[in-house]
């Protein structure tokens, strides 16, 4: 695609503006003077927001939603080929771009461009590399995954050159990017309906990391496995963090738990010991997260004072591991996590807080992963929950093609002495939920989906 300009508004159409990152795009394009308009299943908070800020929305997506006069349309990996809208618009000869193509685009605007890509922990990173540039008066414009409490939304327009985005690895979306610096947080096994197996997602993480400019930043985990493979080669500066003081320029020492599960640490650099960092998210793992998020905003000469206050300001993002309310005497957490390495991590945080039992609800995401990743699922369940309730599987983009479904995971989990068990609806979820004694438990709803809204339920009172 053609550069845009802002400084050169133009009419652009996103099919499919609902999601978090297309809203959050538009949003960004409409502070610019941008006419936007769009199209999406339904309504949303997302869309009536943009609505609010004067973008045409049409629900739902129909061919009819092209207009002529448009000058770009954006459209995400979610769009089928099929798709009514998707055909009329490559039929109107408009100039067309993917929702990754358009975010690069954009970065190009920005003198500094801070990247955070990894299988997991990209939101929590990314709002923590957000809180620190704010805390520090750096006025940064962001780009989440998902809401951040501080303000209430994805996304924040700020008026200097620094750019905040995720980079996600799924389709290659990232390296459509244009980053200045980039985090590489962990790389595991995931979207293996596109890469096939864990080789190709490194090629591709590889990949992401040559993009950077040789005057660029590679912020990288030296936890992950052979990590100097993504390193080789590159001119740009290579900055460590992770758990061996040894090979990391950031690490942590003397790291202890709160009573809410959340940690304080050391800073280390070099193996010289520096300030103490306390955060307010709870989980071991975030103590990486934060590293990086460190090591990031230390290349930018952020002071230690504005590193404190940034991670002290930041309390979590929505749908991480956030506590909901309390139901029959139960604390309800509700948590995003769709992967076998992400419940480890929710799994493992519930565990440094006080509770009796543990109550996971889970609804698996995606035929594909669930299948690929089966005995991996079944092992961190069976091991970190007392119970476990699975939902059924949320399609999103795929079909039911693969033969398998939750109760096949509630098998595999009860065959490593787990007790699992698959209800099919929410609604018959939330009654088995409402006859337990739940006093001082813990109950985890957890997924990618709208298992959320089981919580919910139950919290409202009508269950």
């Amino acid at each position: 695609m053609e550069d845009i300009d802002f400084t050169h508004p133009i009419h652009i159409h996103f099919i499919g503006i609902g999601g978090i990152s297309m809203s959050g795009l538009a949003h960004i394009l409409l502070d610019k003077g941008f006419v936007i308009s769009g199209s999406d299943r339904a309504p949303s908070p997302l869309t009536q927001k943009l609505e609010k800020m004067g973008c045409r929305i049409h629900y739902p997506q129909a061919a009819e939603n092209i207009e002529p006069g448009t000058d770009l349309i954006v459209y995400t990996a979610a769009i089928h080929p099929d798709n009514p809208e998707f055909k009329a618009a490559l039929a109107s000869g408009i100039p067309m771009a993917t929702r990754a193509e358009l975010l690069g685009s954009m970065m190009k605007q920005y003198r500094y461009s801070i990247n955070v890509a990894g299988t997991h922990g990209k939101t929590t990173t990314t709002s923590m590399v957000s809180e620190i540039l704010m805390a520090a008066g750096a006025d940064p414009t962001l780009s989440i995954g998902g809401i951040l409490d501080s303000i209430g939304s994805n996304v924040r327009v700020g008026k200097s050159d620094i750019f905040v985005a995720e980079a996600c690895e799924y389709t290659n979306s990232f390296l459509s990017f244009f980053p200045t610096t980039s985090i590489i947080l962990n790389v595991r096994p995931d979207h293996l309906d596109f890469f096939k197996n864990l080789d190709n997602i490194r090629a591709s993480f590889r990949e992401f990391a040559r993009r950077l400019p040789d005057d660029g930043n590679l912020i990288i985990n030296t936890d992950i496995e052979n990590w100097t493979y993504f390193t080789e080669g590159l001119k740009c500066h290579v900055i460590t963090f992770g758990s061996d003081p040894a090979v990391s320029d950031y690490s942590a020492k003397d790291i202890t738990f709160g009573h809410d599960g959340c940690c304080s640490y050391t800073l280390l650099y070099k193996g010289k010991p520096g300030t103490r960092i306390s955060l307010r998210v709870p989980g071991s793992h975030n103590v990486l997260n934060s590293l990086a998020a460190i090591a990031a905003v230390r290349q930018m000469n952020i002071s230690d004072e504005a590193i404190q206050k940034g991670i002290s300001n930041f309390t979590g993002a929505e749908r991480r591991f956030q506590h909901k309310g309390v139901y029959h005497g139960a604390h309800v957490i509700d948590d995003y996590a769709h992967h076998p390495d992400e419940i480890k991590a929710t799994l493992d945080t519930a565990a440094h807080v006080p509770h009796r039992e543990i109550w996971l609800v889970f609804q698996p995401h995606l035929y594909s992963r669930t299948k690929l990743l089966m005995d991996q699922f079944a092992d961190v369940m069976a091991n970190g929950a007392d119970h476990v309730i699975l939902a059924k599987i949320y399609a999103a983009r795929e079909t039911d093609n693969l033969g398998i479904s939750s109760q096949t995971l509630a098998d595999a989990v009860n065959a490593r002495g787990g007790d699992a068990r698959y209800i099919d609806t929410f609604e018959g979820i939330e009654k088995f939920l409402s006859e337990l004694p739940l006093d001082n438990d813990l109950l985890i709803t957890m997924g990618a989906g709208n298992v959320y809204q089981i919580g919910d339920a139950l919290l409202s009172g009508t269950k």
